[in-house]
């Protein structure tokens, strides 16, 4: 693909992208042979048919913003939205003259994506829920942008097991993911530390599941403990408003409900879910600390009914034309259990698998074909490829390049989201003050060098690459702003490789990528994300005495 324009000269003059500070970059941006247009009381704003959820959105947040009611046109000035069955579906046309701004789409998501350059193009203050001052003057530049997206995968996962985000901050994260033109939000429902996602069937799993005695603070190496009960869990109602509402963001939601490990809140639950045989399951609650526990799933005919009751409940939650994909997790299953329990060794003799990772292939492949059937599509993290790969399955990998160049040569679709380069749980600086240091260093500039197609990859297995997504695990976030300092801002950085035609990592441009942020730092204020200052954290922002898990080097994507 092209680059991107990084500025353009004629008769007109130079646009000054830097000034612009569009994020993620635009394929182009030319002058526009006149305007700007201002905005005023009497901009209307106009919605061809197919474009008025837009609309609406537009006199929501930009109405808000400017005090200005943008009032329903009729399609000849102010600003028209149309759509255009030429553009690729999440492709965009914006055009600002001194008559009118055109924005069109090849659907309603690539209009909405034009919408939010749009949004950028006025200024960090359009990013606010009020006018900061009456009668202000409002203008968009005159600039022609085209642009369209690289993946049509470009998501985050939020992990809201380890600590809870209420529903509020999960509908504020999908205004950030939109307001970066990301598509795609990944909710990792379930966990060995909370359940929480109601399920009307089984009442214990939020009742007992989603509660935890205490919580460790810091690296689970730390002495220290926050002795407060801890929990929470999203109702039916909150799941069906956080769908709705993610797509009318042009956002699909993937649940994700982790099996057989990462399943000690369930078990806790539902003591008969584990292997009884081995371990007293009736004496097993809510884990209090991270890593990876022992206590898995028991492979059950029992087992698979209970997870197929879970999943009714969840596919109606999360309708098909939003949530294609459903999430089964399948990584970080310790085989230890299955080993020393009768039971298990009997199901794999009598499955005729060879060993405990085709224990674990039968239960991911089981759900493949259930899924399957009922129009959804299983994926999983790459550990599902161990044992064998259900015939339908896509691969989130997540332990480097791997995973995902195996799956694809084989021909499986592939999430890149490679732990190494784009978990925004790794501490961003070497430095003293990151609060509670994990991982690897991976700064601003390291994950705007990500490349999500792995070197050498043969032209057909690189169509298997549906995109790429960033991980956002909570083990020490236990809140909104700590989940803010750790994504942001680093979101744009990965947001611009997911979207823009970039060059090869080595060769981009990071220098007028940050020159560009220097706006998008404003718009971030404008919306209160508590993002980590290029400076370094400010003191609030800080928790000195607390352990970390730093580790060192820059480990190889293999």
């Amino acid at each position: 693909m092209a680059p991107r324009n990084t500025g353009h000269t004629d008769d007109t003059g130079p646009v000054d992208t830097a000034a612009l500070g569009l994020i993620p970059a635009p394929r182009t941006v030319t002058p526009a042979p006149s305007g700007p247009y201002p905005l005023g009381h009497a901009t209307p704003l106009s919605a061809a048919p197919g474009t008025e959820g837009v609309a609406r959105w537009l006199r929501t947040t930009l109405g808000a913003a400017t005090g200005l009611p943008l009032a329903e046109g009729t399609g000849e000035g102010g600003i028209v939205l149309a759509l255009d069955g030429e553009l690729a579906p999440e492709a965009y046309r914006l055009a600002v003259g001194a008559d009118a701004v055109r924005l069109t789409g090849g659907s309603a998501a690539g209009v909405f994506r034009g919408a939010q350059t749009l949004r950028q193009l006025l200024g960090p203050d359009a990013f606010r829920r009020a006018p900061l001052a009456a009668g202000r003057a409002w203008e968009v530049p005159a600039v022609v942008v085209e642009d369209e997206p690289r993946f049509g995968w470009r998501g985050m996962m939020l992990d809201v097991s380890r600590h809870f985000l209420p529903k509020e901050d999960v509908l504020r994260y999908l205004d950030l993911l939109a307001a970066h033109k990301l598509n795609v939000f990944h909710f990792h429902l379930t966990d060995d530390q909370g359940w929480r996602i109601e399920i009307k069937r089984y009442p214990r799993l939020t009742e007992v599941g989603s509660w935890r005695s205490r919580t460790k603070y810091g690296h689970r190496a730390s002495e220290l403990w926050d002795e407060t009960p801890y929990g929470g869990f999203y109702t039916q109602d909150d799941i069906r408003e956080i769908v709705a509402y993610a797509a009318e963001r042009h956002i699909r939601v993937v649940p994700e409900i982790d099996i057989p490990g990462h399943s000690q809140a369930a078990i806790s639950a539902y003591p008969e879910l584990g292997n009884a045989d081995v371990v007293d399951t009736t004496a097993l609650t809510v884990w209090d600390t991270w890593g990876v526990t022992p206590n898995v799933l028991a492979p059950t005919d029992a087992t698979l009914r209970f997870y197929e009751g879970v999943l009714e409940e969840v596919l109606e939650l999360f309708p098909a034309e939003t949530s294609p994909f459903v999430h089964m997790g399948g990584d970080e299953c310790p085989k230890d259990q299955w080993k020393e329990s009768p039971l298990a060794q009997a199901r794999i003799a009598e499955l005729g698998v060879k060993d405990e990772d085709g224990l674990q292939s039968w239960f991911i492949r089981h759900f493949d074909a259930w899924l399957t059937e009922r129009g959804r599509r299983l994926i999983g993290w790459d550990e599902i490829l161990e044992g064998g790969l259900a015939e339908g399955a896509a691969v989130s990998s997540w332990r480097g390049y791997g995973g995902g160049i195996a799956a694809a040569e084989a021909g499986h679709d592939v999430v890149m989201c490679p732990e190494q380069q784009v978990y925004l749980d790794h501490r961003q600086d070497g430095g003293p003050d990151e609060p509670m240091p994990i991982g690897y260093v991976r700064s601003l500039e390291d994950v705007y060098r990500f490349e999500p197609v792995p070197p050498g990859l043969g032209e057909e297995a690189a169509r298997h690459i549906l995109g790429t997504q960033a991980n956002v695990w909570t083990e020490v976030m236990q809140n909104r702003a700590r989940v803010d300092y750790q994504v942001f801002p680093r979101l744009a950085a990965f947001a611009e490789v997911a979207w823009s035609a970039l060059p090869a990592p080595a060769d981009r441009d990071f220098a007028a990528f940050d020159a560009r942020m220097s706006a998008h730092y404003a718009r971030l204020d404008a919306l209160g994300v508590d993002y980590r200052p290029p400076a370094g954290p400010y003191p609030r922002q800080q928790r000195p005495g607390i352990l970390g898990f730093p580790r060192e080097g820059a480990p190889p994507l293999v």
